[in-house]
């Protein structure tokens, strides 16, 4: 097999999604190439997942099988802008839509004088928004492959999208934490919404109205800022507010804001910042308005938000709770859920029941409309317990499960154990006494010593035709010898090598350890039985209560 040629040092890298758009093709023939030519370029950094390449090798390579074109100025803009900016891109994407917005004006110094000839070509051969919207596209595919959650990740998007149905033309949509405005410019229809957007970074906050700017989108207000410590749409009620706020930061101002009205719901503890998000969103939101929200799935189970779900259940808020499909988000590969909210205009308007659905076994790039089996609708009684759990899977599951058949199932083994149970039980007689342990007996020590007992896990074993196992396991269980193998800190050894067996001949020996090895069953089988009862108690009082089962007339 040839090898690989080894990538120059120190030259911009690339995805196999640039070399894709670079070479014209899909990426799936690019991972084609990687399996098929031996001689394909090695990655020159990355990950197993996300590979880089070095960009003048693939270019070479590509050359010379005659697979590659000229390099378009959208690429060679991008590889100048990561040559420049690198992990600051959202900087010098805004840079660049700026002076794509103001083509005449001046350019900022910090962007390379390639990188400004390359802007003006494209804005002269083109649509200026096209271009921002290319740029975007391929940011937000790297931030993707970089497992980064600076970005929402394309299928969350469509997940909202979906989840959020028919937007009118006239609403006024809300985003509270937009970052570029993934959400906040992609939700509803292109044109006619109104768009109100905060975001605490500048850059990103910059680069979403240049985007709504050069992309057409009027009507369209993005301003910097922290909106939990510092809401600078205080009066605004929307229609529609999306949100995939900032995760997993304690310092979201608890100690600032502890009686701050938007927590009608009750404050939320330092640990629950993604409960604060909600609670703002929810403050904005105008009455039969709603609230799309992502939220990583401990949310909806962590101790610390029990009361605020309580009462977002309680109240009618809560609608459903969606599980999307591990993969949804571009970091990690754990399922998010999508939380949906709407402010009753009246009391009598409120939610009398939660939908759960469960979309975690599906494709994160499949449907997303719920299949047979992925839904249920959950009475709010049922919700208000001890844990007031709201993870999907679990309400789901529970809603679908056949009850008879289960009960019925559970109730002959429960018989039947409970017949072989009495059955076990070994029928014993008056013994001529006294106790076996004070006639002729052998310590353990000794029978280990003489090589008939070797010390097994967890208990001692009989290895000797003269000495049986159960006879021996049986009598280190009497109280006697229970007494000998407990130290003094009070843990029982059933090995204690102080222990006494009486010396009886083999027969006795297994007359004794048939009894103690049905009285060993007997006790597994009891436990057994216990188990079953606890199961069937618990299965019929739920299925009674919720009307899966009824007595028998």
């Amino acid at each position: 097999m040839a090898d690989h040629p080894a990538p120059p040092v120190g030259g911009p890298l690339v995805t196999g999604s640039e070399i894709a758009r670079l070479a014209g093709v899909t990426r799936a023939a690019v991972s084609n190439w990687r399996r098929r030519y031996e001689d394909f370029p090695a990655p020159a950094g990355g990950g197993v997942n996300s590979p880089l390449f070095d960009l003048a090798s693939v270019q070479a390579w590509l050359d010379k099988q005659r697979k590659g074109q000229d390099v378009s100025e959208e690429v060679q803009l991008w590889q100048a802008l990561r040559g420049a900016y690198g992990d600051d891109m959202i900087g010098g994407l805004a840079e660049v839509a700026h002076l794509l917005a103001d083509h005449e004006g001046e350019a900022s110094a910090a962007l390379p004088t390639d990188a400004v000839r390359l802007v003006r070509q494209l804005g002269d051969s083109g649509s200026p928004g096209d271009v921002v919207s290319s740029l975007t596209e391929r940011f937000t595919d790297s931030v993707r492959r970089a497992g980064s959650d600076q970005v929402t990740s394309p299928r969350i998007v469509r997940a909202v999208r979906h989840f959020a149905g028919e937007v009118s033309n006239d609403a006024t949509l809300f985003d509270p934490a937009c970052g570029i405005g993934t959400l906040l410019l992609t939700v509803g229809p292109e044109l006619g919404p109104k768009r109100c957007g905060q975001e605490i970074d500048p850059r990103s906050a910059r680069f979403a109205q240049l985007r709504a700017d050069l992309t057409g989108r009027a009507d369209v207000d993005v301003l910097i800022g922290d909106s939990l410590r510092d809401d600078h749409w205080p009066d605004l009620k929307a229609d529609l507010v999306v949100c995939d706020p900032p995760v997993g930061s304690p310092d979201w101002g608890r100690e600032e804001l502890l009686l701050d009205p938007r927590w009608e719901l009750g404050t939320p503890s330092r640990a629950e910042g993604e409960l604060a998000w909600l609670q703002h969103a929810y403050a904005h939101t105008a009455p039969g308005g709603r609230v799309l929200m992502v939220m990583p799935a401990s949310v909806a189970y962590r101790k610390a938000g029990r009361r605020i779900r309580a009462e977002l259940v309680r109240r009618g808020i809560l609608t459903d709770v969606i599980a999307l499909p591990p993969g949804s988000a571009a970091s990690h590969a754990l399922p998010v859920h999508l939380w949906h909210l709407r402010r009753p205009p009246s009391p009598d308007d409120a939610a009398a029941k939660v939908r759960m659905v469960d979309l975690t076994a599906n494709d994160p790039d499949g449907p997303m409309e719920p299949g047979t089996g992925q839904t249920a609708d959950v009475p709010l009684i049922e919700l208000l317990d001890d844990a007031v759990d709201l993870t999907p899977g679990r309400h789901v599951e529970e809603s679908h499960r056949d009850y008879t058949t289960e009960y019925q199932a559970l109730r002959r083994e429960l018989v039947e154990q409970a017949r072989l149970l009495a059955e076990l039980l070994p029928a014993l007689t008056a013994g001529a006494g006294p106790s076996t342990l004070e006639g002729p007996s052998v310590s353990v020590a000794d029978l280990a010593r003489a090589g008939l007992v070797e010390y097994g896990d967890p208990e001692p074993v009989s290895v000797s035709d003269q000495l049986d196992t159960d006879y021996l396991r049986g009598f280190l269980r009497n109280a006697a010898n229970a007494r000998r193998s407990t130290s003094a800190s009070g843990t029982y050894r059933l090995d204690g090598k102080g222990a006494r067996i009486p010396q009886m001949d083999i027969a006795e020996q297994r007359r004794y350890g048939a009894a103690f090895r049905a009285l060993q069953e007997f006790e597994e089988r009891a436990r057994r039985v216990a188990e079953l009862s606890k199961q069937a108690a618990a299965l019929a009082r739920d299925g009674l209560g919720n009307g899966a089962l009824s007595p028998e007339e």
